[in-house]
This record gives C-alpha cells, structure tokens and sequence, in this order.
C-alpha cells in the first residue's frame, strides 16, 4: 500500500475515533463505575412534609425538623379523652433489593408517618453509579436474572425522582393518591438504557 494511501487510512482512522468517543462517552459515562456517592438521611420523624420544591421530581425529607406546629392529639368521642397517637414511622412493607444489571443490595421500605404521608426509605443500599438513575414504584413482579432487567416500565411505574446517591441511607415522598396496592415493587432504574440495576419485591411487614 503506499504511503500516502497509509497516510489518509491513518487520519481517518483517528477522525472516526474521535467522533465515536466523542458520542459515546457522554451517552455511557463509563467512568462512573468508578464513581459513587454516599448518602445518609435520618429516619422521617413526625412532622409534616413540604411539598413544595422548584424541580420536576418529586421533594424529598431532609433529617431537619419543620417548624410547622403539630396538630393537637383528637380527643375520642366516647370519652373525650386524648386518643393516642403513633410518635414514630410505622413500617406497612418491606423488600430485599437483588442484583440485576449491577450487583444491588439493601433493603427498601415503604413507612407511614404519624401524619398520615408516606415515604419510601431505601436502607443500606449499594449499588453502581450510573447515569439518569431514578427510583421507581412499579407494579412488576421481580424477577432474578436478565429475564428481570427489564420489565419495570411494561406496566404502571411510579418515578420517585432522581437516585440521590448510590449508597447510604435514602428517603423519596410518595404522593398522596398513590395507589400502594398496585405498586409492588422498587426499581432503581436506568432511564438512558430502560435498564434495572436493582429491585426488591415489597410485602406486608
């Protein structure tokens, strides 16, 4: 071959290269299966939950305390006395996360507050960083193995938000009319790839 020909071969070679990189790496962000950020949120106490934020996902509770005056206790209306109230987070269902496309484990369970709101607490989670990571309540069944990896966004899911961290402890506000007897199911769930890195089934605690 000659040289010249050589030559041209080489640069466009290297031309494609660059642009194949140049696409690829911000799609794949493969450096960030080095990457990763931990996270650990209080458990939800009993005050109420704004629900006001600025962004498109949902709000999530933070481990200060509202300034907001509790309600007072209702009194019975055999008696009149004070009824008692539950002063910590009731856990109604719970689920062990396992591996899917990326090894997953922890546990997610979904509490409710003594106010009535319900929030989503993801324990112990670790998993791989990833892009456009959200949380998802699903109505699918899990399922070990590729065979699962997708399976989530077939039927009615529930985003959450964005994933806050690929470890620690975690919790995501889940709106009022959710139907929680549909949604079996917790996802962390690769919106770029339509892919599951982990899920945990939920049953009754």
């Amino acid at each position: 071959m000659p040289r010249t020909r050589r030559r041209t071969l080489a640069v466009v070679t290297v031309a494609v290269a660059a642009v194949v990189a140049a696409v690829a790496l911000p799609l794949f962000q493969p450096w960030r299966l080095f990457t990763g950020k931990v996270v650990d949120e209080a458990l939800p106490g009993a005050d109420p939950i704004s629900m006001t934020t600025s962004s498109s996902a949902p709000p999530t509770i933070s481990g200060e305390r509202s300034n907001t005056p509790a309600t007072p206790p209702a009194k019975t209306p055999e008696t009149g006395s004070t009824a008692t109230q539950p002063t910590a987070p009731q856990r109604v269902a719970t689920g062990r996360f396992i591996s899917h496309e990326h090894d997953t484990s922890g546990t997610a369970s979904i509490l409710k507050l003594p106010n009535g709101s319900r929030v989503l607490r993801l324990e112990g989670l670790a998993t791989s960083d990833g892009p456009d990571l959200k949380v998802w309540l699903t109505d699918a069944k899990v399922v070990a193995g590729k065979g699962g990896w997708h399976v989530f966004d077939d039927g009615n899911y529930l985003n959450l938000g964005k994933l806050k961290g690929n470890a620690g402890n975690q919790n995501y506000v889940i709106p009022p009319d959710a139907d929680l007897t549909a949604l079996r199911s917790v996802s962390i769930w690769c919106d770029r790839f339509n892919v599951s890195f982990g899920a945990a089934e939920l049953a009754p605690a």
